[in-house]
């Protein structure tokens, strides 16, 4: 017990000056569509610390919501995220949006929606390129401000989709009332697809049920062509995950988006 306290301690000091020291990066996982063209790429931090070495997000990120140190990490996500989006439309690597997760803490601040509208607007890139994805967690016990905080930024023209849909506390009232674009297949569901009976049951129901209320999909953990083949078959079009590709760094994204740069230009 000393000894993981102590390992939080510093993981704590030595996150406080992350930033700063450039120690963390955003790699990308692509998101694709069933005729296998790029609809879009989920940003996801890394860190990599001179004395702790890599540390996974799992274990950093609880910290970081902790101590409050996810405020200024989740604004430099977001300012990275505009800056790269801005390098591939000039590298003629159109990508139609950029998920970004969203932490409770970051959302309930009393100046996230002017603070995300005018990152994005000093930036010059449109707010329609940049997709918001949140857990239940931003809306257990505080319903009303999530609903006057999502319309606020559907007004300046951001979307959003619910990730880990189904795997907590999860109520069809936020899909009611709440103006999501897209929800997220759990990778949860999607790794026991082909072999379980309840995980299939539950993807198609969830399935069934967007497509009813006019919610696009996409199912994240898609591994195997099985995974694909079922899922395509059960009416899911849009997917991310091992099977296309795993999170790259930037460098090696681009060299990925490259291979898709037909496809990829700038509309006009």
């Amino acid at each position: 017990m000393q000894d993981a306290a102590d390992k939080r301690l510093k993981i704590e000091k030595n996150l406080r000056l992350a930033i700063s020291n450039n120690e963390l990066s955003l790699h990308y996982q692509p998101q694709l569509s069933a005729d296998n063209k790029i609809i879009g790429a989920e940003a996801l931090i890394r860190w990599q610390n001179p004395e702790l070495g890599f540390i996974s997000p799992l274990e950093f990120i609880p910290i970081a919501e902790e101590t409050g140190l996810i405020i200024p990490i989740g604004q430099w996500i977001i300012e990275s995220v505009c800056q790269q989006i801005k390098v591939w439309d000039e590298q003629k690597l159109y990508i139609p949006h950029i998920a970004i997760n969203i932490s409770a803490k970051q959302f309930h601040q009393t100046d996230f929606v002017s603070m995300i509208v005018h990152n994005v607007f000093d930036q010059k890139v449109r707010s329609n390129r940049v997709m918001l994805e949140i857990t239940e967690s931003v809306f257990l016990g505080s319903l009303d401000e999530a609903i006057d905080k999502m319309h606020a930024l559907k007004r300046s023209g951001f979307s959003f989709s619910i990730d880990d849909f189904g795997t907590g506390y999860s109520s069809l009232t936020y899909l009611k009332r709440l103006p999501f674009d897209q929800l997220k297949i759990d990778q949860s569901f999607v790794k026991g697809l082909v072999d379980n009976k309840s995980d299939a049951a539950i993807v198609k129901a969830i399935i069934a049920m967007a497509k009813s209320m006019d919610l696009k999909l996409i199912a994240e953990g898609v591994e195997t062509d099985q995974h694909l083949a079922y899922l395509s078959e059960l009416g899911c079009d849009e997917f991310q995950g091992y099977y296309f590709s795993k999170p790259l760094p930037v460098e090696q994204i681009s060299e990925y988006l490259l291979a898709y740069k037909d496809s990829l230009s700038i509309p006009s």
